[in-house]
């Protein structure tokens, strides 16, 4: 018996050696050669029967080399990306097609859309929308998990609330930054904290008491609470058109979500350690098995979290105006969602995309100095039912920082009589898309109802986005 003997029967590698080893003692024990063939093909064919005997360390070679093979396959890309639909591809960056075209590249994809708001992100692009099927991506998510908005419309003229007034209302009853909660004695209570999900998992009962610290408050980065006049172009909504004075939040899950996210990746990367590593923030949990149920049960949690917190900053400063909002509406942007698509039940993420099924409202906000739009959605197939989330960045952080003059950022505020409180440059107006041009680029997925000029505007100053 000799190499080429064992190569004719499929074995590669350091199986080769295995065989050969295995083959030498059955010759000495006087097996005919033809018959040592027919045992080796036999070991080939189904290793797992051979697992005890000569021939077991070859087998269990085989088999490694098998299961190997099998969680190579079950990440393996597909050649080429799924067709999806692009809204404003003139306004989105080379690096967020990139992301998408990997993202549909996922053996578990089975449709997608990119919004025109898209810009580079973590795994799936800001402005993605991805349906994927039986599987759900942590990162297409996002880290903040169930990041949205809240808008509430008060039955007063919008000059009733002066720059000072508004200043001391946001001071007082709104927080900001990473890591930033309520003093024991301010805190509110919410029924969400009272949710059962809270006991299901060792993570989250470890985050519950960070939760019940930031209930209530915001982040940094692109988070912001501000009042401004309200126009309404279209009646119906409980109250006339016309102008209003209005508050308008943008606030996600704080830092129970961001290590909910983290948490769930680490696992996903750990359960795909073949995946290419262009994909590697795109790892996924089988939402048949118990880790990929795990994350949908915190994820859940964290978007009702998260529009709790909307409640919450709501709640306080409609006591300290002594008003109730006439109208309000409020939306998720990072979240997954069970979804039929064409006719069959998927997991649909909007990471930094609104949803807009016929007839829902959402906001999409601009900037600290530009329109937000109350939208009704068109409920357009293509775009698996979702919008925009805001008009999308087109200059990161550090890149803003470094090229923005701060003249023309202030100026750019003075213009348009807008009093920011905190608020890094990495957050200028000119950091971002116009928002006309975005909401321009999707007027067929949604129609604008009303829109929300900012006047006085809270965020935090420092540049780190939760």
């Amino acid at each position: 018996m000799n190499g080429k003997h064992i190569t004719k029967l499929g074995f590669t590698g350091a199986d080769i050696g295995l065989a050969l080893a295995a083959a030498s003692v059955r010759e000495d024990a006087g097996a005919a050669r033809d018959d040592i063939l027919n045992e080796l093909r036999a070991v080939h064919a189904s290793p797992a029967q051979h697992l005890t005997g000569v021939y077991a360390t070859l087998a269990a070679s085989l088999q490694a080399r098998a299961e190997q093979d099998a969680l190579h396959a079950h990440d393996a890309l597909r050649a080429q990306p799924l067709p999806y639909r692009v809204w404003g591809a003139h306004l989105i960056d080379d690096g967020a097609f990139a992301q998408m075209n990997t993202a549909m590249r996922l053996p578990i994809s089975r449709a997608g859309a990119l919004m025109p708001d898209a810009h580079l992100g973590y795994g799936l692009p800001i402005g993605g929308v991805l349906a994927t099927q039986h599987a759900v991506i942590p990162y297409g998510v996002g880290v903040d998990i169930g990041c949205s908005m809240r808008l509430s419309v008060y039955a007063l003229p919008a000059a009733s609330l002066d720059a000072r007034s508004g200043t001391e209302l946001l001071h007082r009853h709104t927080r900001f930054g990473a890591g930033v909660g309520w003093e024991k004695r301010d805190r509110l209570h919410h029924d969400v904290l009272d949710d059962p999900a809270w006991n299901a998992q060792p993570l989250l009962r470890h985050l519950f008491d960070k939760a019940v610290t930031q209930l209530g408050t915001s982040g940094s980065g692109n988070h912001f609470a501000e009042f401004g006049t309200f126009t309404l172009t279209h009646g119906g909504l409980d109250l006339p058109a016309g102008e209003y004075l209005a508050f308008l939040t943008h606030s996600g899950s704080r830092g129970f979500g961001a290590q909910v996210a983290g948490h769930f990746t680490r696992l996903a990367e750990h359960l795909h350690p073949h995946l290419d590593p262009a994909a590697r923030k795109l790892a996924w949990l089988d939402t048949r098995q118990q880790e990929g149920q795990d994350y949908w049960t915190a994820m859940t949690l964290a978007g009702q979290y998260a529009l709790a917190n909307h409640e919450q900053i709501h709640a306080r400063v409609a006591r300290a105006l002594g008003e109730t909002p006439t109208l309000t509406v409020s939306n998720s942007h990072n979240l997954a969602w069970k979804q039929v698509v064409d006719g069959q039940e998927l997991i649909v993420h909007r990471k930094g995309a609104t949803p807009a099924a016929e007839g829902q409202l959402g906001l999409i906000p601009g900037s600290m100095a530009d329109p937000a739009y109350l939208v009704r959605g068109r409920g357009v197939p293509d775009a698996l039912h979702s919008a925009s989330h805001g008009a999308g960045r087109q200059l990161g952080r550090k890149a803003a920082e470094k090229t923005i003059p701060r003249a023309e950022w202030k100026a750019y505020l003075a213009q348009r009589g807008v009093t920011l409180l905190g608020g890094g440059i990495d957050e200028a107006p000119q950091a971002y898309k116009r928002v006309q041009d975005v909401l321009a680029a999707q007027s067929d997925l949604v129609e604008v109802l009303g829109q929300f000029q900012p006047q006085i505007v809270r965020m935090d100053s420092g540049s780190e986005d939760i």
